[in-house]
């Protein structure tokens, strides 16, 4: 069998935190998951990421795996353990809930059926269930109100289980809310681990996210963006009118201030202007689009 580099398959420094190797972790879990990425290999780099940060995030397992790296052993060179590996030391190895490992791993710290609290040897101690990381996609309006939404979750046995799950008003895309208890079950008689929500926002039809602004398209008709006029606008609290000034132009972007994704310091929403002309659709149309080129006669808008 080959050796494998866990410290390499998560991209990390061989002295990385605990935190370094959950941020590495999480990054693969998102890229690779299968539910989301169904290209060839892609669900054999999420084991891959998954049994290594089983092995670097378990103290025990990380100093035994250590230790035998540190005979010279690298990525991808042929491995077997050596002959005197975990006698006389007292190691009992413990497994968080849904293992599917390589050879090379179980042949480190044997075999153990997901979620038991027992290792190879049969020994029990208390240990907290691992977290769980999750991605939940909420739309632009339940962010902006704040609310209850239900989530369904799939564990490793194929159950589902459903979640209401409390969003803050002005939640931001990349947040992470914790819900305690929710993870992993712990082992002999500890707490369960939790369930980490990373929130991700969808745009609608009418607004795009950007930061705590709020971007929204406004359509006006030729004659509103020359003249001027006061026109209603979508907002994500309700409609409000906006004043046009005359002589504006397609793309010219108004601020109804405030009117973002509520926070501390509240948003702003951004009205981008986009004249629409009219179809011409009968003669006396016509004849006024003539007439408006009469009247302009020098005008060029490529010049």
């Amino acid at each position: 069998m080959e050796f494998k580099d866990y410290y390499d398959i998560l991209g990390v420094k061989p002295d990385a935190s605990e935190a370094e190797i959950k941020t590495a972790y999480r990054k693969m879990a998102r890229k690779y998951h299968p539910d989301k990425n169904k290209d060839a290999g892609a669900e054999d780099k999420f084991k891959a990421a998954n049994e290594a940060q089983e092995v670097l995030l378990d103290a025990e397992k990380r100093r035994a795996y250590d230790q035998l790296r540190a005979g010279g052993y690298r990525g991808g060179e042929q491995f077997r353990p050596p002959p005197d590996w975990g006698q006389g030391q007292g190691q009992s190895f413990e497994f968080g809930e849904g293992g599917d490992f390589s050879d090379f791993f179980e042949s480190l710290f044997g075999r153990a059926s997901a979620g038991s609290p027992h290792g190879p040897q049969g020994h029990a101690r208390a240990r907290r269930g691992r977290d769980v990381q999750a991605q939940v996609q909420i739309d632009l309006q339940t962010a902006f109100d704040g609310g209850r939404t239900r989530l369904a979750m799939h564990d490793s046995s194929g159950g589902e289980r459903v979640l209401e799950v409390k969003i803050p008003a002005g939640i931001q895309s990349g947040q992470v809310i914790r819900l305690a208890g929710q993870g992993h079950p712990g082992a002999g008689g500890a707490s369960n681990g939790d369930l980490l929500l990373e929130v991700g926002i969808r745009d609608s039809a009418r607004f795009k996210l950007d930061g705590r602004n709020v971007l929204h398209v406004l359509p006006i008709a030729p004659w509103e963006a020359a003249l001027g006029a006061t026109v209603a606008v979508p907002t994500l609290a309700g409609t409000v009118d906006l004043r046009i000034p005359a002589g504006s132009q397609s793309g010219r972007k108004l601020r109804l201030k405030g009117r973002g994704m509520p926070g501390a310091t509240p948003g702003d929403q951004l009205v981008e202007l986009s004249i629409r002309a009219p179809e011409a659709e009968n003669d006396q149309q016509r004849a006024a689009y003539a007439a408006l080129q009469t009247a302009f006669p020098s005008y060029d808008p490529r010049r």
